[in-house]
């Protein structure tokens, strides 16, 4: 049966001639030499050029990356050899290697050597340490030297290839070659090690259209491949795979197999001829270089041929060979997250088929191995055969006595104690299958459910997957498509219903079977069921579960991981990479109980389980269970204290949330729990809270919001204290206590609103706020300082300021204090009010106004009756009315007493 690699392209990329192209074992890169003279570095991930450079006129003929250095090594026809940091560009060297065209370059794996050969049929040894000293010249070919190529096995041996048809092996240190192989007929172009452990071999390519491989430890020749019509310019052995890619200037790339040497494949992309293979270990990709650009394809699978059973036995082919290893070799170990576990692998035998996948049973006594288009059932313990067959797949029931395979596109063979029970052909063909409960075969329009005992069509559905996970109890399944995956329950007993009523059988089945629970927009790479819960790795490298609509994110894994299983005992879950190491991550089976318990509204389960989840678990379970909506529970479940709080409040147990703010003692909690208790009602509560907070703001407004004028006055106070003077400030103005603001505001240095606020409220303060404002003012600016007035020195620029005066004494006899709300109805607004007309024939009973009044004239003037005040304003005016009266013209200054001059004069004269 034919190897049946898928095979996928990954990267096209046009351009000039490709003479060499190698690939990054770490970053997604590629770089090619053009005979243009560039070398151009792809990235075939994003299919982008990341970088390029310009070398000179004449043709790249190889360009190398030294990922350890950082460096591309090039080759070109100008006989230099440059050096370049791809990271910064910079060239590093510089240098003239040979006196003809240079061919090939090859990099010693751990040494700081390099090896070029050229058309001058002189092979170099470099050493970069040494400032790229030549260290060694091999001479003995007797025509150009095309490729040299050092062994993999053993580091300190190269082959070289030359058109003088041999091929030499030769050893570092030593000038004469320690053989040569003979058998080509015409120059041979190209040369590749095999790099498994089991065979002592070497490929080559030549002109004569042949392809041979040579054991190198008996010197033969043990093949010889023809296929190709035109010179064979490159060959590789696969690094992972065993197949052998050869490419020609017949425009093909020849895929065989290394066991068998059969042909297995030819492909073709219609770029003219092929001039360079390469394959990078550890990948499966391979990079090939045309006449008219370069193409990057993928061969086979990337997941590994790993599985696990459920006691904790691994096993995994490397190459055709079969190994076990088994956790419990591990003992107490005490094992890390995410590192790598120190497992002891046990040789299992070889396996006859080349393994592209191995399956444990859902038993784990029996293990499946597949590939070559054939399958293998194995005895689990001693790898003894137990039957085999042709597939293209191969699925295991959820009974392991049960299996299907799949033959082409249109018959699935369902076995049963290992003997053929059913053949079928699907109405919709088949494109693949999926093993589980039920059955599942995909076609190109959808996927369809068939019964295993009876091959009866269960349902159809217009979804085409990749994946399909069925849980233990067959009750849920999970199918993952290119983009999502869906989880469904399937409903047994309606299924039941449905077969014996035959009412509701449709052509795409029983309409009832499953119920959809949820879609999620996450690419599922591998996956499984624990209960009720499905864990999954996705397509960025997440290592996720789901359970009941919610996602929860165990680990961010650094590379692709493949799940192999959940060990209950240990509480671990177990990976597995395409280099077959194993890692592990902690996921408590007893957390996943409680959640599967939650999911079915057990929580009589539930409460048993709990008692079983370590404390530092219990907080991520009552997030769980807030996301579904027992809040209640989740507020008894958790252990932090800022979630049990949100709980708290969210469920409006304020009493709890209480005694939470006192534990945390967080001003921020104490807020929220003030605005929760007001719009409560619980004001009591709110009022302790706000002034836990020192929210004096809030303090002000449920004070002023309830009527509470012994609040008010406590927070006036309070506030002050604190040095919440803007609130301090508000709540003296609204008790009327214009005096508190007054000293307030002089306090804080704000003297211009202290003088104003004296000059509308309290007159009797004026003189002495302003003597403090110019005092203050002076110190900044004198000039400003001097144009203030002060009352007691300029009277005649306030006029009215002794009605004012008096008014002010007269609201303050006359106050009545805090009034109740009740009282409002009854009361004028100030509005309304005109206070000086209230003061008229107001008699102070204090003989002096305010203390503040330096004057006699100031004091004699407040003491006075309103009706000689009378008198003396309208004397005052009919002063004033004789000065408009005066004739300005005849008016002499000499006359002028200048002895008493004021203000406005000053101003006027500066």
């Amino acid at each position: 049966m034919p190897l049946r690699l898928d095979i996928q392209r990954r990267l096209t990329a046009r351009s000039e001639r490709v003479k060499s192209a190698d690939l990054h074992p770490t970053e997604p890169w590629m770089v090619l030499s053009l005979y243009t003279g560039t070398v151009v570095v792809w990235n075939h991930e994003t299919q982008a050029i990341v970088k390029s450079f310009e070398l000179c006129d004449l043709p790249v003929r190889v360009a190398k990356f030294v990922a350890r250095k950082h460096w591309i090594i090039t080759g070109a026809d100008d006989m230099q050899i440059r050096v370049f940091n791809y990271n910064t560009l910079d060239r590093v060297f510089m240098f003239e290697a040979h006196c003809d065209y240079i061919r090939c370059v090859a990099v010693h794996p751990t040494q700081p050597f390099v090896l070029t050969s050229s058309d001058d049929m002189l092979i170099k040894l470099w050493d970069w340490d040494r400032k790229w000293t030549c260290c060694q010249v091999f001479e003995g070919h007797a025509h150009y030297v095309m490729q040299v190529v050092f062994n993999p096995k053993d580091n300190n041996q190269f082959a070289s290839a030359s058109l003088d048809r041999t091929i030499k092996v030769w050893q570092l240190g030593s000038k004469s070659p320690n053989f040569t192989l003979e058998g080509h007929e015409k120059g041979v172009n190209c040369i590749d090690y095999y790099n498994g452990g089991d065979k002592p071999y070497l490929i080559s390519g030549a002109d004569d259209h042949l392809v041979k491989i040579w054991d190198y430890q008996n010197k033969t020749c043990v093949q010889t491949l023809e296929s190709h019509v035109q010179n064979v310019t490159c060959v590789c052995f696969h690094p992972e795979l065993p197949v052998i890619l050869t490419g020609s200037e017949d425009g093909t790339v020849r895929v065989w197999h290394s066991n068998t040497y059969r042909l297995e494949n030819t492909l073709n992309y219609g770029l003219e001829r092929v001039w360079c293979i390469c394959g990078q270990s550890g990948s499966n990709n391979i990079a090939l270089g045309y006449d008219e650009g370069s193409i990057i394809i993928k061969l086979g699978r990337e997941e590994p041929a790993m599985s696990m059973d459920s006691s904790g036995k691994i096993m995994w082919a490397r190459h055709s060979e079969v190994q076990q290893a088994n956790l419990k070799t591990l003992g107490e170990t005490e094992i890390q997250d995410g590192e790598k576990l120190p497992l002891g692998a046990k040789d299992m035998g070889s396996c006859e088929i080349y393994p592209q996948t191995i399956q444990h049973s859902p038993n784990g006594r029996f293990v499946v191995v597949c590939g070559d288009g054939e399958y293998i059932i194995y005895t689990a313990m001693a790898l003894r055969n137990k039957s085999f067959g042709s597939a293209q797949e191969f699925v295991w029931a959820h009974d392991s006595s049960q299996y299907a395979t799949r033959e082409g596109n249109s018959v699935v063979k369902i076995f049963k104690n290992f003997k053929e029970k059913k053949t079928f052909n699907p109405d919709f063909g088949v494109d693949g299958i999926f093993g589980g409960f039920l059955l599942g075969v995909r076609s190109t329009s959808g996927l369809a459910f068939y019964d295993w005992e009876s091959s009866s069509l269960i349902r159809r559905v217009e979804i085409l997957p990749k994946h399909m996970f069925w849980s233990d109890s067959g009750e849920l399944v999970c199918i993952a498509t290119e983009e999502s995956f869906f989880v469904l329950r399937y409903l047994t007993e309606r299924v039941s219903a449905a077969q014996e009523s035959k009412e509701t059988l449709t052509e795409d089945g029983i309409e009832d079977a499953f119920e959809v629970l949820g879609e999620v927009q996450e690419v599922v790479k591998t996956g499984l069921w624990v209960g009720d819960c499905f864990i999954y790795t996705s397509s960025v490298n997440r290592l996720n579960y789901y359970v009941g609509g919610e996602i929860i994110t165990i680990a961010h894994l650094d590379r692709t991981m493949y799940l192999l299983g959940y060990i209950p005992k240990d509480d671990r879950l177990y990976l597995g990479d395409k280099e077959l190491n194993v890692i592990s991550y902690s996921l408590l089976l007893s957390v996943l109980e409680y959640e599967t318990a939650v999911m079915r509204k057990d929580f009589t389960m539930a409460d048993r389980v709990l008692p079983t989840i370590p404390v530092e678990q219990r907080t991520r379970v009552a997030h769980f269970l807030e996301k579904q909506g027992f809040r209640q529970q989740a507020l008894a479940v958790s252990t932090d204290l800022e979630h049990k709080f949100e709980l708290a409040l969210q469920l409006g147990e304020l009493g709890v949330a209480h005694e939470l703010a006192l534990e945390a003692e967080s001003e921020h909690r104490w807020k929220q729990l003030a605005e929760v208790a007001s719009t409560k009602g619980q004001f009591s509560l709110a009022q302790e809270c706000l002034h836990q907070a020192q929210d004096y703001g809030g303090l002000l407004l449920l004070a002023t919001a309830s009527g509470r004028a012994d609040i008010v006055g406590k927070l006036a106070e309070g506030a002050e204290k604190d040095g919440k003077t803007n609130v301090a400030f508000l709540t003296y103005f609204i008790q009327g206590r214009t005096d508190k603001c007054l000293e307030l505001l002089i306090k804080t240095d704000r003297l211009p609103e202290a003088a104003f606020l004296a000059r509308t409220y309290m007159p009797s303060q004026v003189s002495r706020v302003v003597k403090l404002w110019k005092e203050n003012m002076s110190k900044v600016n004198q000039k400003a300082a001097d144009a203030l007035a002060v009352p007691d020195q300029y009277n005649n620029l306030f006029p009215g300021l002794q009605q004012a005066l008096l008014a002010e004494q007269y609201l303050k006899e006359t106050h009545v204090g805090v009034r109740p709300a009740a009282e409002y109805p009854l009361i004028v607004s100030n509005e309304d009010r005109d206070v000086l007309e209230e003061s008229k024939g107001f008699i102070t009973k204090d003989p002096i106004l305010d203390s503040s009044l330096d004057s006699d004239e100031d004091a004699s003037a407040a003491l006075k009756p309103v009706a000689v005040w009378e008198d003396e304003q309208e004397q005052e005016e009919k002063t004033l009315q004789d000065l408009d009266d005066l004739d300005l013209d005849s008016f002499e200054l000499e006359d002028i007493d200048t002895s008493d001059m004021n203000l406005l004069d000053q101003i006027t004269k500066s």
